[in-house]
């Protein structure tokens, strides 16, 4: 699977988990250079505190378009260690 923001594949990987329909891919398949840590967060019921990343691509910024969970709660082991995304980052075969 790939992860591709303004035409740059940002992540790619075959070990994704998909988790209510969003892939979430290997930490160590992230493309570094485009991931900027930022300063959203929100939470879970099941799955805990989620963390965000900025990705900047292409000369352009989408704010907040990967997600994780650094310490995911016991019933969501399966995305531990792995990033997720959205608004308008498309995931490809």
């Amino acid at each position: 699977m790939k992860a591709i923001w303004n035409g740059t594949v940002i992540a790619e990987s075959d070990d994704t988990v998909v988790v209510e329909g969003n892939h979430y891919f290997p930490k160590e398949s992230l493309r570094d250079e485009y991931f900027t840590p930022a300063r959203k967060h929100t939470v879970c019921p099941w799955k805990g505190l989620a963390s965000y990343y900025t990705v900047t691509a292409g000369g352009r910024e989408n704010r907040n378009a990967a997600w994780y969970y650094p310490r995911p709660l016991p019933g969501a082991t399966q995305v531990a260690d792995r990033v997720a995304f959205w608004h308008g980052v498309t995931v490809e075969a």
